[in-house]
């Protein structure tokens, strides 16, 4: 496995398989993680966006966090995600998966009430001094209360087991600000909601996003693509792909990852209530844009 501290690539934020009682399906999250790892991605990510994490009580967290480091098996790093609105139960999710064998930590903060950028760097700190992991920090304006703003990316830079950021805010002026600002301290990586080409041409390292479960192959070879500097390929390549992170955006994000993989004869069941699954034609819109793609 590679150095995850020198991380470059496709990590594919994993759904969460869910049983039709609610429960994590250890083996279907098992069989998904090997498809994965055989079709060239460079990581795992679960318990992000995708994986539904506001939804699982610490229980069905742990489970995850154990079947997809026992199905990595060394092969690719995992990087847990931590979530929480308080720093005590952040920092036990961090401790829990560092002993699980996690590789790395995707770190959120959830907020009911907005708190200082003060507040939000103490939070993202006690992560990462939670355990010896690297911290990859998430930031996502359009379901976070309280972000990370350039400010509070900077001063996060320079601890030592913070390494990398990954953003979903659409704007990619504000990742070459990031990589301004913080002058090397801190890699960034792009979310589906950017054009990853693009990020990658500014200088990203590559991109954490759930579609990419479903477009495994073909992301990697646009990251290829990206890392020689054939862009004018990679950009044939982005325009197609494009349609996924298209399609995937008009829908609930779990619903659409688990609809697509039920295609492709991966069940991981529903979205975890109260969230919806697709309907027919969401289905059907679905299965058009993968079947344009060779994904089906």
């Amino acid at each position: 496995m590679s150095d995850i501290r020198n991380l470059r690539g496709v990590v594919p934020y994993l759904p969460t398989p869910l049983t039709a009682g609610g429960e994590v399906d250890e083996a279907a999250l098992k069989r998904l993680c090997d498809h994965l790892i055989k079709e060239g991605v460079h990581g795992l990510t679960p318990l992000g966006s995708t994986g539904e994490f506001a939804y699982l009580d610490f229980a069905a967290k742990e489970r995850v966090v154990a079947a997809t480091v026992d199905a990595a098996a060394g092969r690719v790093p995992v990087i847990a995600g931590v979530a929480a609105t308080t720093i005590r139960d952040a920092k036990m999710q961090a401790k829990r998966w560092a002993a699980l064998g996690a590789d790395g930590i995707l770190a959120v903060m959830e907020a009911y009430f907005p708190v200082p950028d003060q507040g939000v760097i103490d939070y993202f700190t006690a992560v990462a001094d939670a355990t010896d992991l690297p911290v990859t920090l998430y930031t996502n304006p359009n379901f976070q209360r309280s972000d990370l703003t350039l400010d509070a990316i900077e001063a996060l830079s320079h601890h030592p087991n913070i390494l990398f950021v990954k953003d979903a805010s659409t704007n990619t002026g504000r990742l070459l600000s990031m990589l301004n600002r913080c002058e090397g301290r801190i890699g960034v990586f792009a979310a589906s909601s950017h054009i990853t080409t693009a990020v990658m041409l500014i200088g990203g390292r590559g991109w954490l996003a759930g579609p990419s479960c479903l477009i495994p192959r073909q992301s990697v070879r646009l990251f290829e693509l990206c890392e020689a500097g054939e862009w004018d390929a990679a950009m044939e390549l982005q325009r197609a792909l494009w349609a996924v992170n298209q399609v995937f955006a008009k829908f609930n994000l779990a619903g659409a990852v688990k609809a697509g993989l039920r295609l492709q004869g991966f069940e991981c069941g529903e979205p975890a209530p109260p969230q919806p699954a697709l309907g027919p034609e969401q289905v059907a819109a679905v299965k058009a844009v993968l079947e344009r793609v060779g994904a089906l």
